[in-house]
């Protein structure tokens, strides 16, 4: 028998309580009983989000939610700065092409973070520019961007601060308010601990602005729509009904966790994973680090592809491996949303069997006592848990 464990950088692993609420007999979506969770679940989001913002829940995955990002504030021919770290990076310019909308690049070298000032000055010689779309976390790479400080920057010119967060917000501080953050992404297979299917954003004052001058087509993805339809307590088009009773369980139980907390707890089992990893004598891809996954590089004389591949067929570990130029020269442990010390220790038993496998020479057992010597002091502070 194999038992199976997804530790991917998205979709990630669905909690049992969030399985057991979706298989619960669906209900119509235009009744008090559905309007009343889906109203709450906004709430819920908006606790996530930290905003008193408009946050919009679609039946699409996070690139439908960047597609509305761009459709729902801009117009054909505007000018606009993507920043291109990653394979992520490079979807916000196709998606900004399709619409012939006219991006500026600002390419960065996979595994490097922005230097935020390459934005300042740009936008300095192009104060046109009516959005700069980014990552949080460059989820091809590993790499986090430092949005405060892009943030700042971006906020005091008339351009748009749109984010994809899809591998960041609920893993990294994100306080979308307090970073005056104008659209931020999101969905339901990352930190949402969901299965695919859902794409989330919110909407700043500022976009709304945009949006009033804004003639690119939409249907689907017209947000006034949208809140026109969620000032009545439901939504524009069918919703995704058994998702939306998931993402209520799941908002709530990171609610119950606090928010706080549970960065925390990222940024614990990311110290864990590196500590791991550096343990074997391997080397991390991104310069900046991610909470949400770490990228490493495929040491000499070894085949990248084999990696993922060993230990998904082989030991039952689901990860991924690089993208695009990346692929068979990285690959990456996810460590987002249901995740918590067990599963690094599963994970580098697994990658200790397969690097073996493969002949890679390291000390036996030295990535389980790394990522011991990191998780030990932390959890033996937590109390007791309570039946």
């Amino acid at each position: 028998m194999l038992k199976d464990f997804l530790i991917a950088p998205g979709p990630t692993a669905v909690p049992s309580e969030v399985l057991i609420e979706m298989s619960r007999p669906i209900y119509h979506h235009r009744t008090p009983r559905f309007s009343q969770l889906f109203m709450e679940t906004i709430e819920l989001l908006k606790y996530l989000y930290q905003t008193k913002q408009d946050v919009f829940i679609l039946a699409s995955s996070g690139t439908g939610a960047m597609e509305t990002a761009v459709v729902n504030t801009l117009s054909p021919g505007d000018s606009v700065l993507v920043v291109r770290s990653g394979k992520f990076g490079e979807r916000w310019g196709e998606i900004c092409e399709a619409y012939n909308v006219s991006p500026a690049y600002i390419d960065v070298e996979w595994g490097e973070a922005v230097d935020p000032k390459r934005i300042e000055d740009h936008l300095k010689e192009h104060p046109d520019v009516k959005a700069v779309f980014t990552q949080y976390t460059e989820t091809s790479t590993g790499v986090t961007h430092d949005i405060k400080k892009i943030s700042d920057i971006v906020s005091k010119t008339n351009a748009l601060m749109i984010v994809d967060a899809i591998t960041g917000l609920g893993v990294t501080k994100c306080p979308v308010d307090e970073w005056k953050l104008d659209v931020v992404i999101c969905g339901s297979q990352k930190s949402l601990m969901l299965p695919p299917g859902l794409g989330f954003l919110s909407f700043s004052e500022k976009a709304w602005k945009a949006n009033e001058s804004s003639t690119l087509p939409r249907f689907y993805f017209n947000l006034k729509a949208e809140k026109k339809a969620q000032s009545n307590k439901t939504t524009a088009w069918t919703p995704a009904v058994s998702l939306i009773i998931g993402l209520h369980k799941a908002l709530q139980m990171i609610k119950d966790e606090g928010i706080e907390e549970v960065i925390k707890r990222h940024k614990i089992i990311a110290d864990a994973i590196r500590a791991g990893v550096g343990a074997l004598g391997l080397e991390l891809f991104a310069k900046s680090p991610a909470n949400s996954v770490t990228s490493i590089k495929v040491p000499e004389g070894i085949d990248g592809l084999q990696i993922p591949k060993l230990m998904r067929d082989k030991y039952g570990i689901a990860i991924a491996g690089g993208q695009a130029q990346a692929k068979g020269k990285i690959f990456r442990i996810g460590h987002l949303g249901y995740i918590d010390k067990s599963d690094v220790a599963v994970v580098f038993q697994s990658l200790e069997f397969t690097l073996r496998e493969l002949n890679y020479t390291f000390e036996w057992g030295s990535s389980s006592k790394a990522v011991q010597e990191v998780l030990y002091p932390e959890y033996k502070k937590l109390d007791i848990r309570k039946a």
